[in-house]
């Protein structure tokens, strides 16, 4: 029999209201429902229900406003961008530097005015300052554009995506922003990939320093999350870089499995020895940091100090299959060729499982989804690229679908696993008893 009595607190002074934790309409419904149960209980008194639910606001991932809003931004920007390529004569480049110019200030000092203002009348940031940020930030390349072609510099360079990258860089985190940090991670990946592909020599040059990117990427990503916990309202500067290490990483390990890319001894130029000695700096300062971080449980920070040295073993695997000499001779599939395949296709399927991991220990959706679809248009293109050479017609749909299938199966069971060690394993966690009853939040599997 139950003794306890109802909490009788007395109501502190209101708050300074502060921006609010955005939560899914279904988490919220959630816990205004716990919270109400809690006060019929005697758990909390009203106020402390009031202030609990008031700390959250529901939203949605991908909302119709923010969407418009972000389109139209995108729109609007690579529109003035394209007017400026477009190299309007009736006006003198002065001119039209000016006027380019102009706007991407008034646009960037509006956006943060409406940011200081709070004009959408609360807590709840606004996607209209989100997507005035993001205009900026695509209008300063227009401004980078324009004044290249005022100085007379060839307008199809790579490094004037690089300034643009720089600049929108800049803008994110002085205004601790994401729409610019997106756009400025989407562009220097950009610059950095095209300049590659001019300037490396080699195909083993250029994919070290497509891995290296992807590796201070990640690298970058680890620091942001060992800067300690964000404050309410805070964006996640630290998603765009993983999301793009990642992206990069997978695709760099797909073009090296081919078969048919032949690999040749690397020229180390500048560049490639620049961009590889600055990844490899980034990703142990990651791991240093994480193991000296004095917030989490020790074997925590030893399973998120993996992450920069994964993202440095799929370099090594992509160098080792660059280098391995095979399917050079289409009509005759040997023992090396088999050997090959089976080698990048355990090392893909291992490296997309450790995504789909990363993602369901971090709960970031996206990083599975990536890891689902790098693995289906991987097994899909291995399929036709070996077993098509000694297998025709339906039997390759059907041995490609058996893969398909068995590799879906093993992801989701090691999801499953995972999901189910990380419940059992996490400090504090409540384990539920026969006479449990609590409403669960998104009636369904949440692993």
């Amino acid at each position: 029999m139950s003794t306890s009595s109802p909490v009788r607190a007395t109501q502190p002074p209101l708050p300074e209201q502060h921006p609010t934790h955005p939560v899914t309409p279904g988490h919220l419904t959630w816990l205004s429902s716990q919270v109400v149960e809690w006060q019929r209980e005697g758990l909390i008194a009203p106020w402390q229900a009031q202030a609990l639910v008031t700390r959250y606001h529901a939203t949605r991932t991908l909302g119709l406003a923010r969407l418009l809003l972000a389109l139209g931004a995108v729109f609007v920007g690579f529109g003035l961008i394209w007017l400026v390529a477009a190299n309007l004569d009736r006006f003198t480049p002065l001119t039209r530097f000016g006027v380019v110019a102009t706007i991407w200030v008034a646009v960037t000092v509006g956006a943060e005015l409406l940011a200081a203002r709070r004009a959408h009348g609360g807590p709840v940031p606004s996607p209209v300052v989100h997507a005035g940020r993001l205009l900026a930030a695509l209008l300063f390349g227009a401004v980078v554009f324009q004044a290249a072609q005022s100085l007379q510099v060839p307008a199809y360079e790579p490094r004037l995506v690089g300034v643009w990258a720089l600049g929108a860089l800049l803008h994110g985190y002085l205004v601790r922003a994401a729409a610019p940090v997106v756009l400025g991670v989407t562009a220097g990946f950009t610059w950095l990939v095209w300049s590659a592909a001019l300037d490396e020599p080699t195909v083993l040059g250029i994919l070290l320093v497509i891995c290296a990117a992807g590796v201070g990427a990640v690298a970058v990503a680890t620091l942001h999350d060992r800067s300690g916990p964000r404050p309410a309202g805070a964006p996640d500067l630290a998603s765009p870089w993983r999301v793009a290490g990642v992206v990069v990483l997978l695709g760099a390990l797909f073009a090296a499995a081919l078969p048919f890319v032949e690999g040749h001894a690397a020229v180390w130029t500048p560049r490639l020895v620049t961009t590889v000695v600055v990844a490899t700096l980034l990703a142990l300062a990651a791991v240093v940091v994480t193991l000296r971080s004095p917030v989490e449980p020790v074997e925590t920070r030893r399973r998120l100090a993996w992450e920069p040295l994964a993202a440095l073993g799929v370099t090594g695997l992509a160098v080792v299959l660059v280098l391995w000499d095979a399917g050079a001779d289409a009509s005759d599939v040997g023992l090396v060729d088999w050997a090959h395949a089976a080698v990048a296709v355990l090392g893909y399927l291992a490296v997309s499982a450790g995504v789909a991991a990363l993602g369901v220990l971090r709960d970031r959706t996206e990083l599975t989804v990536i890891a689902l679809v790098a693995l289906v248009l991987f097994t899909t293109v291995q399929s036709f690229a070996v077993f098509a050479q000694i297998i025709d017609g339906a039997w390759l749909f059907l041995l490609m679908g058996l893969i398909l299938a068995g590799s879906g199966w093993l992801a989701d069971r090691g999801r499953r696993q995972l999901a189910k060690t990380l419940g059992d394993d996490s400090p504090g966690a409540v384990r539920p008893t026969a006479s449990d009853s609590t409403v669960r939040p998104e009636q369904g599997d949440l692993r």
